[in-house]
């Protein structure tokens, strides 16, 4: 089992840093990192400045040190049209995500391109908490996706 994960969100320094390093931590946990390769992008060029990403947002940042988890030195990046080929897994936060990924990647053929939650008893889109301010709930739904997503791996 090779399993490489692409997670994505609108400037890749909330969600999809958090899913990032919330799998990385998990995997680690059951002792699997070296069967998967975890990273995140954005769809927008909005927080990345002369090619250069801007660090996880700090309040994102400190939902992670709340559960131990360290996102250092994550800076944002933008997702590409070739990352399709270099990934199993490519996963948006919401439908927003999922238009402007298909924008980016052109076509899914191979059925890669999905939501995170979808993996969960109650597919829905995770809320951006740079607009609600809701860290902490982000972060239990991304738990939750990210524990269904590797339940459906590791069986």
């Amino acid at each position: 089992m090779y399993n490489k994960i692409l997670f994505v969100c609108h400037g890749n320094i909330c969600r999809s840093p958090m899913a990032e390093f919330i799998l990385k931590k998990m995997v680690e946990d059951r002792g699997l990192s070296s069967q998967f390769v975890i990273a995140s992008a954005a769809t927008s060029t909005e927080e990345i400045w002369n090619g250069v990403g801007n660090p996880v947002y700090p309040p994102a940042k400190q939902e992670l040190r709340k559960h131990g988890i360290s996102c250092e030195g994550k800076r944002a990046v933008q997702l590409k049209k070739s990352d399709y080929d270099k990934y199993d897994l490519i996963l948006g936060m919401e439908e927003y995500n999922l238009r402007n990924m298909m924008r980016i990647l052109g076509k899914d053929p191979q059925h890669k391109v999905k939501l995170l939650l979808d993996y969960t008893d109650s597919p829905r889109g995770i809320s951006d908490p740079w607009y609600t301010g809701d860290f902490e709930t982000t972060y239990r739904d991304i738990v939750e996706g990210c524990e269904a997503l590797l339940d459906s791996l590791i069986r």
